[in-house]
């Protein structure tokens, strides 16, 4: 990444005190001369559920490729819970992985394995990290119970509704006990009492065991009942920010056009 010159001001937006979790700053991508995230700024605090809408291709996908180091920025800075990801040798971006739960929008469950054993595989594959220790049968149904689905250990998911494999990957990701989670499109695909359904568990673990979200979505629905604060993407920035009735009632033509 280059210097400290790519980099803008941070974001005058503040937590009432409480730490930001991820800080981003001035962060640029492009692809050839397709410019998708042309500085980018972005502060998630702890215990705060932050939504991001944007367009398809406006870079979110990109964005999280970033913030998790999949994906090198051509510049600016990522921070997450202190550490600078561009510094992170492979070692350490896994050991920080373990602490980022992921919901995929598809859900991602293995097909050849049971419902316990999609629970136990992240737990086989971090077994070295702090608190991973407690019985493995202990923490699949603690986690299964969480999402009120304690009775398809040992299913396939083949054998489940599109909610019901949702709500498996939320168990799946909640066993690592992470400190963030990181959303994308939660809701896509589901019916709208599935949808609602997601929302709500949402709200329940965020409260539950204060984790800081962000949250990718296209769902307006879901926006207003999740987001703590909002950001909408375009051309490459975070083009304004705000709550949800802040933004929902802008005369702004380009914001008007996420709440149609």
């Amino acid at each position: 990444m280059s210097g400290e010159k790519d980099i803008k001001p941070v974001l005058t937006r503040h937590g009432n005190g409480r730490e930001a979790v991820i800080d981003i700053r001035g962060l640029k991508k492009s692809f050839g001369s397709n410019k998708v995230l042309n500085g980018f700024n972005m502060k998630l605090y702890k215990g705060e559920n932050l939504v991001i809408m944007g367009k398809s291709g406006s870079g979110k996908t990109v964005l999280i490729k970033c913030l998790v180091g999949l994906m090198q920025a051509d510049s600016g800075r990522v921070e997450v819970m202190g550490n600078d990801i561009a510094r992170l040798d492979g070692k350490a971006l896994d050991l920080l992985r373990a602490d980022i739960g992921f919901l995929f929008q598809g859900s991602a469950l293995y097909d050849s394995m049971t419902v316990r054993e999609n629970l136990e595989f992240p737990l086989r594959r971090h077994k070295d990290k702090p608190g991973n220790k407690t019985n493995t049968e202990v923490l699949v149904m603690e986690a299964l119970e969480n999402v009120g689905l304690a009775h398809t250990v040992d299913l396939m998911p083949e054998e489940l509704s599109g909610g019901m494999k949702r709500r498996v990957a939320l168990a799946r990701m909640l066993i690592m006990k992470p400190q963030i989670i990181l959303y994308d499109e939660p809701t896509s695909g589901l019916d709208p009492i599935t949808s609602k359904e997601i929302i709500e568990l949402m709200r329940h673990i965020q409260k539950k065991y204060n984790t800081s979200s962000l949250i990718i979505t296209h769902d307006v629905d879901c926006a207003r009942v999740i987001a703590d604060h909002m950001i909408l993407l375009v051309d490459g920035i975070n083009y304004t920010e705000g709550t949800f009735s802040e933004l929902s009632g802008s005369t702004d033509p380009k914001v008007k056009a996420f709440f149609k």
